[in-house]
């Protein structure tokens, strides 16, 4: 791959001294880096990144950048974001090209507002460079399109705890049930088994589909198809571990038509018509 022609042809940027690039690396696969976090990579003298950034991306940095681990992981001894902030003035007030690489998207469930926030009222220019959240890209490669307009005009994304832990206390846990045909979950996980207990007391019902996909789109995913009831038990009894993202919604039924990684491996469809489609229904 020539990448001096591939970085004329976009019109990529020069990472100038003192800036802090904040991007986003998508949920896990590399082939879903965008064009600016690989111009990124080939040009910060600094990289600090999160846990959910894969060895494979880092790997692609330039030669003699310096990488450093800056990850949070929910009950594992992890740096503060205060202290994130704080390291990313420091190494930018040195006149270093900074590469702030975050799992996903880095203003999705990512604290990237805040860190972007630190940087610019101490008086360092950013970038800010979006990523493929896990939301949408983990989702895809299940199978699982987060609309389909024969599901869903709409889609919520809800992060599965707050700054304690817990579930989100401050959501109204009724009107996403009752409004929202497909919700997905970010960090739910540990969870699971009170957000579904609200969500079905709000009306959702109990044999609703789910879907678990962990380490989306890396050759350590899995997936675990389950329903609202079950869901807490099914995720113990599999040993699903974070990072995780769970659909909750009939979208997750298209997954025995487009579960195209099975279709590689040679795996046929389980139900072409998941919803009972007519075949060659006139296009409206």
């Amino acid at each position: 791959m020539d990448w001096t022609r591939i970085s004329r042809a976009a019109a990529l940027p020069v990472f100038e001294p003192g800036w802090v690039w904040l991007c986003g690396a998508g949920p896990g696969d590399p082939g879903l880096l965008t064009l600016h976090a690989l111009n990124g990579l080939d040009q910060a003298d600094v990289i600090v990144h999160d846990a959910l950034v894969d060895r494979q991306i880092l790997d692609l940095a330039k030669p003699g950048s310096e990488v450093i681990h800056a990850g949070k992981r929910g009950g594992k001894p992890s740096p503060k974001q205060h202290d994130i902030s704080l390291r990313l003035i420091e190494l930018a007030s040195s006149g270093r090209r900074v590469l702030r690489l975050k799992g996903g998207d880095p203003f999705v469930f990512g604290r990237g507002g805040e860190e972007a926030l630190a940087l610019v009222r101490s008086g360092h220019p950013i970038r800010i460079i979006p990523g493929i959240s896990a939301g949408i890209g983990g989702l895809a490669y299940a199978g699982i399109p987060v609309t389909h307009r024969d599901v869903n005009q709409s889609v919520t994304f809800v992060t599965g705890h707050d700054q304690s832990g817990d579930a989100p206390h401050a959501l109204d846990w009724a009107a996403i049930a009752d409004a929202s045909p497909v919700i997905v979950l970010y960090m739910a996980l540990k969870n699971i088994a009170g957000i579904s207990s609200r969500l079905i007391d709000a009306g959702r019902a109990p044999d609703e589909s789910v879907a678990v996909i962990t380490a989306a789109t890396t050759p350590d995913q899995r997936i675990l198809e389950t329903t609202l009831s079950q869901a807490a038990l099914d995720i113990d009894a599999a040993g699903m571990t974070a990072p995780a993202v769970i659909c909750i919604g009939r979208a997750v039924l298209f997954r025995q038509a487009l579960d195209w990684l099975a279709a590689a491996d040679g795996i046929p469809p389980r139900d072409l018509f998941p919803l009972g489609d007519q075949p060659f229904a006139e296009a409206s």
